[in-house]
């Protein structure tokens, strides 16, 4: 290969612009605020099981300057069984009256709740299986034309931490997310509606987690902007004492301002208003 064509395919995707997708900031590291409407969630199952107390805590994130909120019906954490579609199409179509007029993005695996919260006016779909779960999936994304952002995950929630493996866990992610978002532009999703999410904590130990966290600018090379989900995750505790998820805000702020220095365009927060002034007060600092 020519020298100038090498350099146009390892510089293209790194200096490509990444334009805000899902009326998302392009210019700074966006807020993605979690409500989840589950029982069995690992940080917050139960608390917005009733419809009002969802979208106050919906309209609460918004006020505080959430730039999206992110749904979801059934929850995908270590050990967790899949939800039957009834049940979790039953639970997103209790929220979604309070959602009109919001900026959400529908967090599921299925076709059916994906379709269900489009026409509902979700603005993006956030897959943890890379529309890899649901066979329907990856063309209604297709031909609904909507962002999506595709999670790696090693394995199902029901069984993904029991021995996760990998060679080199960075490049093995990277090249994984590499060749889903290769898959997803041949079946006709176009590049510039997709977003990359590493997936800590789904199928990954302490050290594959630290070695993705350590290496997150590797992944600006999928030319895709990225998503960082670590909020209230485990691996807090396992770093810095057994503390339950509702106790560690400062590691996860830690970690938001981590990504935001590593140039990831979206962090996936439960703590939305302790994220916001973090954020804020770092972007000062930095210019």
């Amino acid at each position: 290969m020519p020298a100038e064509s090498l350099g146009d395919a390892v510089l293209g995707p790194l200096t490509r612009a990444r334009l805000g997708v899902a009326g998302l900031p392009g210019d700074r590291t966006a807020i993605m605020g979690i409500l989840n409407v589950t029982p069995d969630s690992f940080s917050d199952g139960g608390r917005h099981a009733a419809p009002a107390v969802a979208m106050a805590a919906t309209q609460a994130m918004v006020r505080a300057g959430a730039d999206i909120i992110d749904v979801g019906a059934e929850s995908t954490r270590p050990r967790a069984a899949t939800v039957d579609l009834q049940t979790e199409t039953a639970r997103l179509a209790a929220v979604l009256p309070g959602l009109v007029g919001l900026n959400w993005s529908i967090d599921s695996r299925k076709a059916t709740v994906m379709r269900q919260a489009l026409d509902g006016g979700a603005a993006l779909v956030n897959d943890v299986s890379a529309l890899g779960h649901d066979p329907a999936a990856l063309g209604l994304v297709a031909a609904r034309g909507c962002p999506i952002v595709l999670m790696h995950a090693q394995g199902s929630p029901e069984t993904m931490q029991d021995a996760p493996t990998y060679v080199d866990a960075l490049t093995d992610v990277y090249d994984w997310l590499a060749a889903r978002i290769a898959d997803c532009e041949a079946a006709g999703i176009d590049r510039g509606r997709i977003i990359a999410d590493p997936g800590i904590g789904f199928g990954k130990t302490l050290a594959h987690n630290l070695a993705l966290l350590r290496g997150l600018t590797l992944f600006h090379g999928l030319g895709v902007p990225l998503l960082l989900g670590a909020s209230r995750k485990a691996l807090i505790a396992r770093i810095a004492g057994d503390a339950p998820p509702d106790q560690r805000l400062p590691g996860s702020l830690a970690l938001a301002l981590h990504a935001a220095a590593c140039g990831v365009q979206i962090v996936r927060v439960h703590d939305v208003p302790e994220t916001v002034q973090a954020l804020t007060v770092w972007r000062a600092a930095q210019n």
